[in-house]
């Protein structure tokens, strides 16, 4: 509570007791502005935002209000008597505050700031701060944040690595310079775990550039054959040739090159590309394996263009027409080679134009099609192509191509058979839309 200056020059000038000097240092009125000043400086130094329910508010009336009460009380009983005390409550009764239910201090603010022993139930700050039966109940003042330690980051590499292995989270960015990450590396390596090696290496090729990170673990053979296995794992061909070039290891590096055929889908293109891997360093022994590989895949190439292609057989053994369409057509259709199906009816004229013929009747196209499970896409595009119009209306209701009966019926222009059609497909459908638009369109002059 502020008070105005004469409110504070008549307190002052009422009061029975001397001021202060240095000659009496036990005199009770000098230890009760000792401790008015250190409370002051305290609210100051810990309340910037005004906050009151933080702050060990403080009585001057001599009322006990936690350790500062005690204090002063303390005080008082060690240089005056039980009548003086009730005076002095009397005289300097100011403000009453509520008492927060704090033990009592076994020392007072004076003496905690002013360093020095009293005799008695006083102590000094270093005796206080370093008797651990005694509890200080001052404001605890927020620490600097750089005193806060992250102890995450405390952790030496053989710490981290145990960390490691014991499959703990720990992050290993702390570790910064070369000759720390090389520390975190030989420890996994002492600890002869497999995980832990990967996981480190993992963290030096993404922090380290590839000349720093092969130069090395060329000294460090456990762990380059730990690399080594894990960029096989992971299929980085680029970044392990550029290793085995490194290391001058020039057989691992045309062995991992020529692996990369498998990965070629297209025969002729595989075939382009093993005739690259001829000139590798290989030993003797494998270089004949590629010399071989190349020509017998060059030769099946081939085989399957002319030799075995159902076009040559049928040329060569003299197959009808018919024959070879059915054989083949159950043939690509069982496999799902729609793309195949198409061709094999599909003919160009001499001016270039192409149009689909179909030997054996595009009805029989519509059978074989549907007993190997051709979608109703596919079978509709043939339906379609039957030229018989009773025979694609049955082929279509047969086999639920929707599109085709009510286009045909839209053609025909026969409006009794949409209608009987309409009932026939699911209500609310899309096809059961496109029927009652077909319907009452304006533009179709119908038979019937």
């Amino acid at each position: 509570m502020n008070r105005t200056k004469g409110d504070e020059e008549e307190y002052w000038n009422s009061s029975k007791f001397k001021a202060f000097t240095f000659d009496d240092e036990d005199d009770e009125l000098s230890q009760l502005k000792e401790s008015k000043r250190a409370v002051n400086s305290l609210r100051d130094f810990v309340d910037d935002d005004d906050d009151d329910d933080d702050l060990e508010r403080v009585s001057w009336s001599g009322e006990p209000v936690g350790s500062i009460s005690w204090s002063i009380k303390e005080t008082a009983s060690n240089s005056g008597s039980n009548h003086e005390r009730e005076q002095l409550k009397n005289r300097n009764s100011f403000s009453s505050y509520a008492q927060l239910p704090k033990p009592a201090s076994t020392y007072s603010l004076s003496s905690f700031f002013r360093g020095r022993t009293r005799p008695g139930s006083f102590q000094s700050l270093s005796d206080a701060l370093s008797d651990t039966s005694a509890k200080s109940y001052a404001p605890e003042l927020g620490r600097p944040k750089g005193e806060y330690r992250d102890y995450s980051n405390d952790w030496s590499p053989s710490d981290t690595v145990r960390r490691l292995r014991k499959g703990k989270v720990c992050s290993l960015e702390r570790f910064r310079s070369l000759q720390d990450k090389l520390q975190l590396l030989e420890e996994a390596v002492s600890m002869h775990d497999g995980n832990v090696i990967t996981a480190v290496l993992i963290f030096l090729k993404r922090t380290l550039s590839k000349e720093i990170l092969f130069r090395e673990l060329e000294v460090r053979q456990v762990a380059l054959r730990h690399l080594i296995h894990f960029l096989k794992e992971i299929g980085d061909q680029k970044l392990l040739l550029d290793l085995f070039r490194f290391l001058d290891r020039t057989e691992e590096l045309a062995l991992t090159h020529y692996r990369e055929h498998l990965n070629i889908q297209d025969p002729e293109k595989r075939k382009e590309f093993l005739k690259t891997c001829i000139g590798l360093p290989f030993s003797a022994e494998d270089s004949a394996h590629i010399q071989d590989h190349y020509t017998l895949l060059e030769r099946q190439i081939i085989i399957e263009g002319t030799f075995s292609s159902p076009v040559n057989l049928k040329k060569t053994f003299k197959i009808p027409e018919k024959q070879y369409v059915l054989t083949a057509l159950a043939a690509r259709a069982k496999l799902r080679a729609w793309h195949d199906v198409d061709a094999l009816f599909t003919t160009k004229n001499w001016l270039g134009y192409t149009k689909k013929r179909a030997p054996i009747g595009f009805h029989r196209v519509v059978e074989i099609l549907h007993k190997n499970s051709a979608p109703v896409q596919i079978l509709q595009e043939y339906v379609n192509l039957v030229e018989d119009v009773d025979t694609k209306l049955n082929l279509a209701t047969k086999f639920k191509c929707h599109d085709v009966v009510i286009d045909t019926c839209r053609d025909l222009k026969d409006r009794q058979q949409l209608l009987v059609y309409r009932s026939k497909v699911d209500k609310g459908s899309a096809e059961e839309e496109k029927i009652d638009t077909i319907l009452n369109s304006s533009q179709i002059r119908w038979k019937n």
